[in-house]
């Protein structure tokens, strides 16, 4: 396992040391001189709504009903659960580059992988297959 583990984090250095010579090389993807416009005309506003009514139609729901919903839907039902975290959404928000659909700490672009938005959420439980 630990093997496993040490050829995850080489080859992570290794896309990272690729990424980085080429972005040196190639330059920016975007066009020069451009300026995202978001903070211009977005506004961050969290409240979380009662989400009762559909707790109660889910627990309605037989178990076939709801494996249908989950087949075609993913993890949604257990986000009924979820408390939104104002401060993290606020924070996450504030750093986020929809340019590069990444977020941007000075001058390092960072992008969670699907384990670390895990852990932010505090969701336990997810579907590969499924887009986020």
């Amino acid at each position: 396992m630990e093997k496993v583990f040490l050829d995850k984090v080489e080859d992570n250095a290794v896309v990272r040391t690729w990424s980085e010579t080429t972005q040196h090389e190639k330059g920016d993807s975007l066009a020069k001189g451009y300026i995202s416009e978001l903070w211009d005309f977005a506004r961050i506003s969290v409240t979380q709504k009662s989400l009762q009514e559909l707790k109660e139609i889910w627990d309605q729901w037989n178990d076939k009903v709801r494996q249908l919903f989950y087949s075609n839907y993913g993890d949604l039902p257990y986000l009924l659960d979820m408390k939104v975290d104002k401060h993290l959404f606020r924070a996450l928000a504030q750093f986020w580059n929809p340019a590069y659909s990444c977020f941007t700490f000075g001058k390092v672009d960072l992008v969670p992988t699907v384990e670390e938005y895990m852990a932010l959420l505090r969701c336990s439980k997810i579907q590969v297959d499924r887009a986020y």
